[in-house]
């Protein structure tokens, strides 16, 4: 679904992403794993359209993205939950959602899709006259999954969604991270918890300082030995 040819970013003089080539294939999750600093939010807002490219080719289904601006990315269904959720804070929960659906594809669809997500997490719909930033962090990360779920995505990126959210939270938002896969939706997960990201993931990259050093399935990652030397503690 996405290919990613040869990427290169520069901030000034320093690489970001150097020759970084890799597909994310359709109906599965691919984890991008890797350390603070290793490129992987880089290359989630290369995709957006957020940083522009030195060099390299993006396609998404055979369009290249690297000529699209941010909001035509989006429009095709190239999504994102950002590091850190980036609520609306004075706005209720439906509110926030309400603003992920305004895209002209997903407009004609926002009723069915608000039921969608109070279906998937039925505290939302408890919530929904709520202010965002009076929910708890888990909280905060269901309704920014929910928010991209209004825009109809089709490829789905999560930016460290288990961020600053404790161990039993976490584990739910990996169980709604596989839950969207089973409904058919494409993952890109980049995440700094390497063991439950290889543990959901059909295939996986590690980045190191912007380059591609290890692939292959969750299980082949996880059970290579600088995975477990570099990531795991073993």
């Amino acid at each position: 679904m996405l290919k990613v040819e040869k990427l290169s970013v520069k901030y000034g003089a320093f690489y970001a992403l150097r020759d970084v080539s890799l597909a994310i294939e359709d109906g599965k999750i691919t984890t991008i794993a890797g350390a603070n600093g290793a490129g992987k939010t880089t290359l989630i807002n290369t995709v957006s359209g957020i940083v522009k490219p030195l060099s390299g080719r993006l396609t998404f289904d055979n369009t290249d993205l690297s000529r699209l601006k941010g909001h035509e990315i989006a429009a095709l269904g190239v999504v994102q939950v950002p590091e850190g959720r980036k609520l609306f804070p004075d706005m209720t929960v439906y509110e926030n959602l309400m603003m992920g659906g305004y895209n002209t594809r997903a407009r004609p669809k926002r009723a069915e899709a608000v039921e969608r997500v109070y279906q998937m997490f039925p505290i939302l719909r408890q919530r929904s006259k709520q202010l965002a930033r009076t929910l708890s962090g888990g909280e905060q990360q269901m309704l920014a999954i929910g928010r991209v779920m209004m825009a109809q995505p089709r490829l789905l990126m999560f930016d460290e969604p288990s961020l600053g959210l404790a161990p039993l939270i976490a584990r739910e938002i990996f169980k709604a991270i596989e839950s969207l896969k089973n409904q058919g939706l494409t993952i890109m997960l980049v995440e700094q918890n390497i063991r439950h990201s290889l543990q959901i993931a059909d295939y996986a990259y590690v980045l190191e300082t912007g380059q591609v050093v290890l692939q292959g399935t969750g299980r082949e990652v996880m059970e290579n030995e600088h995975t477990k030397k570099a990531y795991l503690g073993i």
